[in-house]
């Protein structure tokens, strides 16, 4: 049998004294010649660790070995030996996609012959030789990923440490992500995927799962999938709607956990437990409970204790809706230079619906998306918001709309308090309401410990509460989610679409745009855009039965995503 690429006997890491370990008596190994899922929420130690067995982090007791060298005393030799390619973008958005393969050569003194070869293999391997001399600032995110996977290879390591490579990555970029890193391991490589999504961990032969710096399962995904069986449902052929049925099913002290499938809700129960009846949860008189195939996020909750049921925005007074369409785009267009962002796209979102908008990288979803909240204006076409021109009055448009940006955009320098008093004052409230609106969103999103600390300081999961906190503040009409949820764990996950949910049946109108498939299933119609044109549009389920074929009968949203996609190319080709 192979030694272990790395040996952890009793691994403690603290960042201060009185503070909780941030890794707790961690004793695991990660083998050589496979892929090792390293999954965990928000805060559960993924960072750290990848950082200590990269030596970028020394251990405060314990043991660690990495390819055979002490962490301690062996640095330099680790740093030969393992490449790092760390969570955010570590790149120079001002260099070029080849200077910045020049530093990173310069740096691991990469040089000569051995320089050029690995430059022409990097560059063909990740397919990015035709935009070498683009600044990667330019690039989209799924080819700035490829980009740092390209840097942490210029010398081809024994182990390569990726922490959340697929955060903000579209579907077929993170499937041609997954191509490339079993690609390396056939090549001898060992790798650490550090991700935050379970359908990730469920693709690695081996998952370690952490929770509060502490080990709490390691072994093949397979094995921990098992301890749900008997335990997942899904309610079919409902009638009414499928959010309040959500959450009365949640409601119920049977039901651990339940997320939104298109059309179905899926159910995790307490162990022992019977599935509750139609007639439970007011599904109708032909809905089902049938069941269906447990996955490695149900066991993840399991471990983890469920998820939050309910929201306090579902205790608020009901908003007045309209009728009609509340965000509309017609022929809207933006161009840059001669390059158009966006072309010709129309469509309607009505009130009380979750609409997606949905694309890879560079598709021009984010351009669309910024042009209706009124944050570019259009090159030709009209964005209207509850039927407020924004070309004519925009600061009439934006007092009535939140917004929730794709990368924390809050003031980082200060305190969460405030952030929110700022924001308050911003939507013109009144020293007393925005007391009051403050205060109800610290209780809501749990925000008192970290009143007093600075916003960019903060742990992913509370940015992300943060941020929805500042946009839904003046209780607006419609909310615009940029990639929400990008990066948090699935019961942060949870307690977001818990308190979208909510808001939506409170008649509050929701655009969102993500990369994440499970999430999409949310939506009540989702506009596929691609090539800066809209392709395909319905509910989930219907883009699923777009996507049907003799090959696939039952595809995901996933599945559907890039076959639309696909499809797309394959006419424009002819």
């Amino acid at each position: 049998m192979d030694e272990p690429l790395v040996l952890i006997d009793g691994l403690t890491k603290r960042f201060g004294p009185g503070q909780r370990p941030a890794i707790e008596r961690l004793t695991t190994r990660i083998e050589p010649g496979r892929v090792t899922g390293l999954v965990g929420p928000d805060g559960a130690g993924k960072t750290t660790l990848l950082r200590l067995i990269a030596g970028l982090l020394l251990p405060d007791e314990g043991r660690l070995a990495v390819c055979g060298f002490n962490t301690a005393a062996d640095i330099g030799e680790i740093r030969r030996v393992v490449a790092y390619m760390p969570q955010r973008f570590g790149l120079y958005e001002d260099l070029t996609v080849l200077e910045n393969l020049t530093l990173y050569a310069d740096l691991r003194a990469v040089v000569g012959r051995e320089r050029q070869e690995a430059f022409e293999r990097l560059l063909t391997f990740t397919d990015l030789a035709r935009f070498s001399d683009r600044l990667a600032g330019a690039l989209s995110g799924g080819m700035k990923q490829k980009l740092g996977l390209a840097c942490a290879l210029v010398r081809k390591p024994r182990l390569l440490l990726l922490d959340e490579p697929s955060v903000g990555v579209d579907p077929i970029s993170r499937r041609e992500l997954w191509q490339m890193v079993y690609a390396l391991v056939d090549q001898g490589i060992g790798v650490v995927w550090s991700t935050a999504y379970l359908d990730e961990a469920e693709r690695c032969p081996e998952a370690l799962l952490l929770s509060e710096g502490r080990l709490l399962y390691g072994g093949p995904p397979t094995e921990l999938t098992h301890r749900a069986a008997g335990r997942t449902y899904a309610i079919r052929e409902m009638e009414g709607d499928r959010r309040a049925i959500l959450a009365r099913a949640l409601g119920r002290p049977e039901v651990m956990d339940g997320v939104i499938q298109g059309r179905s809700v899926r159910l995790l129960l307490a162990e022992g437990a019977e599935p509750p009846r139609p007639e439970n949860v007011e599904a109708g008189a032909h809905a089902q409970v049938v069941p269906v195939p447990p996955r490695f996020e149900d066991a993840f909750m399991i471990l983890l204790g469920g998820a939050r049921a309910n929201s306090p925005f579902a205790a608020l007074a009901r908003q007045n809706t309209v009728d009609g369409a509340v965000v509309e785009a017609s022929v809207l267009t933006r161009r840059f230079g001669r390059f158009v962002a966006a072309d010709r796209i129309s469509f309607s979102v009505r009130s009380g619906e979750i609409f997606g908008l949905l694309g890879p990288n560079g598709a021009g979803k984010s351009t669309t998306f910024k042009m209706l909240c009124g944050l570019l204006r259009p090159s030709s076409g009209t964005a209207w918001v509850t039927g407020v021109d924004l070309a004519t009055a925009p600061g009439l448009a934006r007092a009535r709309l939140g917004y929730m940006a794709q990368r924390f955009s809050l003031y980082a320098d200060l305190s969460v308090q405030q952030n929110l008093d700022f924001f308050a004052g911003i939507y013109g409230l009144s020293v007393r309401a925005g007391r009051e609106a403050t205060a109800r969103m610290v209780e809501t999103f749990d925000l008192t410990p970290y009143l007093a600390a600075s916003a960019g300081l903060l742990p992913l999961g509370f940015k992300q509460r943060l941020a929805l906190a500042c946009a839904v503040l003046h209780d607006p009409d419609v909310l615009f989610l940029d990639e929400p949820t990008s990066g948090v764990d699935p019961r942060t996950r949870r307690e977001f679409w818990a308190h979208i949910n909510a808001m939506v049946e409170r008649g509050v109108t929701v655009m969102v745009t993500t990369h994440f498939m499970e999430e999409a299933e949310y939506c009540d119609r989702i506009g596929l855009v691609y090539r800066g044109q809209l392709i395909a549009s319905g509910s989930p389920d219907e883009l699923k039965v777009q996507a049907r074929s003799a090959t696939a009968a039952d595809p995901t949203l996933e599945d559907a995503f890039i076959a639309l996609i696909e499809a797309y190319d394959r006419k424009a080709a002819a």
